[in-house]
């Protein structure tokens, strides 16, 4: 089992020794031209990868859908073609031609502040190492600081305190406060009970004050039920008497009202047929009817006749005149 301190110890290891950087040119190395299948693109612009305008519209087909392989070479082909003319353009570029023998081309500056190029970087190593962890020691035990002087002092026995002498007024103060609680206590018992003697006496008078009350509030209300009654007799008395002077007064007035009413009361009736003879309502109603009836049967009946009569002499001329103007022409014709 490791200790606190190798587990600590072990927290600061390194998983690898420190190493210098590699070295790195100045400038970009030129970018490698695409091979047939398929480099990195020159021009981001050429990278199918990069979406370019409205994607909306786009056809998107489905990740199972499967490619024509007719369409795949064709634009295998294009692709083919594309790299072959970019590498034509490439050969017919011009370039710096090749240094002599003995010489080397190197990079200037055309900057108007020069600076100094260097390809090695330059490095440094430097080492640094943590002190060991150490434990916090316990914090001791906080004791304040002592203040004043030391003294003593020896107190013999009966010195402070007899028993017999101290506890005489204890006794005498405790004996006259119970037989004081005690006297007050009994006194209070005796006033409870004159307070409940006078109680019940005030609650017997208030029970006999309450019942004369009673009393008097039921005479009270029998005789405003006497009043009240007697007063309405009086004014159903009252409404009588009057009822009965209006009544005799209507009926006055009626009886002087009818001695001239009931005899024109009757002519009017008769005059518009209400009173009439029985045997004359029945003529007029029965019998004249029943004659109006025959005769105007009759009359009809001879009316009918008599056109018919009239109509048979009208034939029985015409057919006559035809006859005597018949035999006319033939007896005026020569013969």
């Amino acid at each position: 089992m490791q200790t606190k301190k190798e587990v600590r110890d072990s927290t600061y290891t390194f998983a690898s020794r420190p190493r210098a950087l590699q070295n790195r040119s100045k400038y970009r190395e030129p970018a490698a031209e695409p091979n047939d299948d398929g480099g990195i693109p020159v021009n981001i612009m050429y990278d199918r990868r990069v979406v370019r305008g409205n994607t909306y519209a786009q056809n998107i087909l489905p990740l199972t859908a499967q490619t024509d392989p007719v369409e795949l070479q064709k634009q295998q082909e294009a692709r083919r073609k594309a790299i072959a003319r970019r590498r034509a353009k490439a050969q017919f570029r011009s370039r710096t031609p090749e240094a002599v023998e003995g010489r080397q081309h190197m990079d200037v500056q055309t900057e108007l502040y020069l600076e100094e190029l260097s390809d090695r970087v330059e490095e440094s190593n430097v080492e640094c190492q943590t002190d060991a962890f150490l434990d916090k020691p316990p914090s001791p035990l906080f004791i304040p600081a002592k203040t004043g002087r030391d003294v003593a002092t020896q107190i013999e026995e009966g010195e402070l305190f007899d028993f017999d002498l101290e506890v005489r007024p204890l006794l005498e103060t405790l004996v006259g406060k119970t037989v004081e609680q005690s006297l007050l206590e009994v006194m209070e018992e005796e006033e409870l009970a004159s307070l409940r003697k006078q109680q019940r006496a005030y609650e017997e008078l208030h029970a006999l004050e309450l019942v004369e009350v009673q009393r008097l509030e039921e005479r009270e209300r029998r005789h405003r039920q006497e009043k009240e009654r007697r007063l309405r007799q009086q004014r159903e008395v009252l409404q009588k008497e009057r009822e009965t002077v209006e009544k005799m007064a209507a009926r006055a007035f009626a009886q002087q009202y009818l001695v001239d009413l009931l005899p024109s009361v009757y002519t009017t009736l008769r005059d518009h047929g209400y009173f009439y003879d029985p045997v004359e309502r029945d003529v007029e109603t029965g019998f004249l009817p029943w004659v109006m009836t025959q005769v105007t049967g009759n009359l009809e009946k001879r009316g009918v006749a008599r056109a018919v009569m009239d109509m048979l002499i009208r034939h029985v001329t015409q057919r006559k005149s035809q006859f005597y103007q018949q035999m006319a022409a033939e007896s005026s014709e020569p013969s």
